[in-house]
């Protein structure tokens, strides 16, 4: 009795089952490449501008305001955020002497730029906005297409930089992807230009709008207008407000 030839079928077959692995994990594969969300956050036109806000760090009945017009992507805003910023905050801000806040200016020419402050502003959702501030200045020679040509994943970035940060990444990333903030990104914006703000970043320091500055010249500054401040109390006769701790060191 001639023998069935179990070998070969059992070949075809198990060749088949490869096959229909195969299949499905190119199927699978391809699923994830097409489900993976926006790389890049382009601004939704029909999201029209909201209030200005600003982000506050400090007291905001501090002697001395100052609003920073920056934009994320700008080498400059890095600068003084990494360079000039720290000292700022440990003397003048930390000490009750200036209230800072900081204004969504997006420049249009900087490709992933919006995506960074959709990225810090949903990231102040859960109390973290100067954290992930700091972590995209200091982190622009990963993320910017300026200093990294061909950057075109910037989400990808700052996603790891909200996990560093012990966001929920799913909160945060579904607040990206859905342009929660822009209203108030464009608002921010708007208030900018309404005080004729042209370049980032823009720091504006009593009835002074300069661009950039050395902790010294922001320190100048800010003694000017405790002075202003000081004269405009006497002429009111109210008592000057100095902060917490005294005059700026």
């Amino acid at each position: 009795m001639a023998k069935k030839p179990v070998r070969k079928a059992n070949n075809r077959q198990f060749a088949g089952v490869l096959i229909a692995v195969a299949l499905v994990g190119v199927a699978a594969l391809g699923y994830v490449l097409t489900h993976q969300g926006p790389k890049v956050i382009i601004v939704d036109p029909k999201i029209p501008p909201g209030a200005a806000e600003g982000h506050l760090m400090g007291n905001a009945n501090a002697p001395v305001q100052v609003m920073e017009f920056g934009d994320f992507e700008c080498p400059q805003c890095g600068n003084f955020a990494t360079l000039t910023e720290p000292d700022v905050r440990t003397r003048l801000i930390n000490t009750g002497i200036v209230g800072f806040r900081f204004f969504d200016f997006p420049l249009s020419q900087h490709k992933n730029t919006f995506t960074a402050h959709l990225a810090a502003s949903c990231a102040d959702d859960q109390g973290k906005f100067w954290e992930m501030h700091d972590r995209i200045f200091a982190g622009q020679d990963e993320w910017s297409d300026l200093v990294n040509p061909g950057m075109t994943d910037p989400m990808s970035i700052f996603a790891r930089y909200a996990k560093e940060l012990g966001l929920d990444t799913k909160a945060w990333e579904s607040c990206v992807t859905t342009q929660k903030y822009t209203a108030r990104i464009m608002g921010n914006q708007a208030e900018g230009l309404r005080r004729g703000v042209q370049y980032t970043p823009t720091i504006i320091i009593g009835n002074k709008q300069v661009n950039g500055l050395t902790y010294d010249e922001f320190k100048k500054l800010v003694d000017d207008a405790l002075a202003e401040n000081l004269k405009t109390k006497i002429d009111s006769g109210k008592k000057p407000a100095t902060g917490k701790k005294g005059a700026a060191k």
